[in-house]
């Protein structure tokens, strides 16, 4: 791009994060803790307004289901039941997402939750490359770094704050995640950029997902394909490439 970038907006897995975080340690742990977390955290009257609305958005998804997806049904309890008569119910619907590998926003809520208790316990640290400190730091003295993931706000913050590089969340302005919509819609980013309060041509997004990028760079942003050791092989594709973020705004 010719003018430096007023934002620097980064994918996570495969661009700041090896893909294995997400295989190998994450995921394994939401499939592990999801269903005694809800058991804990769902005994009325306890639950929160927050979980029983994530709840809530969890059974609206369902409802639109394909009825040849083969989902597990879910339904929202009656007025006279609680969310925990619905835990297997609703276990079962996430360990299907998770392997139907869907952008729930509901499910990644949910995954959030467990994660938090994860990484507050140090049971999970945030695997990032050696890169991203240096580059984060580099960054936003001049502009503003932004992260936008298909896995929640929440748990992009607990990821950063509770990284190997130490906390890098006062480095990011700003995280987003499906609820600006889905990466390959060149919509989410301009989304991003009124938000952000900037031009989609102002932005500089980075990721290792071609299709992403395709989207990023239609709807006006710059773009730089990532380039990390265990990355899906790229057989096509007309993106600047970089093997890292040190030379990512060259």
């Amino acid at each position: 791009m010719s003018e430096s970038p007023r934002v620097y907006l980064l994918d996570v897995e495969g661009t700041v994060a090896p893909l294995s975080l997400v295989t190998e340690q994450l995921f394994p742990y939401a499939r592990k803790r999801l269903e005694p977390y809800l058991r804990m955290q769902v005994r009325e009257p306890w639950i929160d307004a927050e979980l029983a609305a994530d709840l809530q958005l969890l059974a609206q998804e369902n409802a639109a289901e394909d009825l040849i997806s083969g989902a597990p049904a879910l339904t929202a309890p009656a007025e006279d039941e609680s969310w925990e008569s619905r835990v297997p119910q609703i276990a079962e619907y996430l360990l299907w997402l998770m392997d139907q590998d869907r952008k729930s926003t509901a499910l990644k809520a949910l995954q959030g939750r467990v994660w938090r208790a994860g990484f507050e316990s140090r049971e999970l640290i945030g695997a990032l490359f050696d890169d991203v400190r240096p580059a984060f730091e580099c960054w936003s003295n001049q502009a503003r770094v932004a992260i936008y993931s298909s896995g929640s706000v929440e748990a992009q913050r607990l990821l950063f704050q509770h990284s190997n590089a130490g906390d890098l969340t006062p480095y990011i302005s700003a995280y987003f995640d499906t609820r600006v919509g889905t990466k390959r819609n060149a919509a989410s980013y301009q989304r991003i950029a009124v938000s952000l309060a900037v031009l989609p041509q102002q932005i500089l997004f980075f990721s290792d997902v071609v299709q992403e990028l395709d989207a990023a760079r239609e709807a006006g942003c710059a773009t730089r394909l990532v380039m990390r050791p265990g990355n899906a092989p790229v057989s096509w594709q007309t993106h600047s490439a970089v093997s890292g973020l040190n030379a990512a705004s060259e």
